[in-house]
């Protein structure tokens, strides 16, 4: 009943009702603004069928980090957007860690199951590492899934190509 309760509040946040000057108003800006930020891609009203922008409560919300990104922090709308697409990555990803972490519990919960072994993805039993957590020195092989990649082969940010690259430069 809890879970239908959480989804059905995150169906009113999502639900577009308010209509260009309502959600400026709301949100403390000129609607000007909130055409502005659509344009830069920042926020992504819903349309009717007659093509007027409609907002929720989850835009409202958006419109204020924004602000409070642009206003009391001083970024630019470039890094606004660089913030908000890192951060929406990050919830992915926490998503994602939470998935496997409940699919490691279960797998360690059935002892018939174990999961891929170091053998089925091409590597030693040495590089299983502690108690076979698969997390060992040669890390996985991407073509087989649920394989152990090792942290540092995961690019840092979309601009740099891996951890070494994040490092401070020489003379520092």
């Amino acid at each position: 009943m809890d879970e239908r309760n959480e989804r059905g509040s995150d169906r009113s946040a999502d639900r577009a009702v308010y209509i260009i000057s309502v959600a400026a108003e709301l949100a403390g800006v000129h609607p000007q603004t909130l055409r502005i930020y659509e344009r830069k891609g920042l926020l992504r009203p819903r349309r009717t069928p007659g093509n007027t922008r409609r907002y929720s409560d989850r835009d409202i919300e958006r419109l204020r980090e924004i602000q409070e990104l642009t206003q009391r922090r001083g970024v630019n709308l470039a890094g606004v957007k660089m913030i908000m697409e890192l951060q929406a990555e990050l919830e992915e990803l926490r998503r994602r860690t939470a998935e496997l972490e409940e699919e490691l519990r279960r797998a360690r919960g059935s002892g018939a199951d174990r999961g891929p072994t170091g053998a089925d993805l091409g590597r030693g039993s040495a590089d299983l590492g502690p108690e076979g957590t698969g997390l060992g020195r040669s890390g996985g092989d991407p073509e087989h899934p649920g394989a152990i990649i090792p942290l540092r082969a995961i690019p840092r940010f979309p601009w740099s190509a891996s951890w070494d690259d994040a490092e401070a430069p020489e003379g520092r």
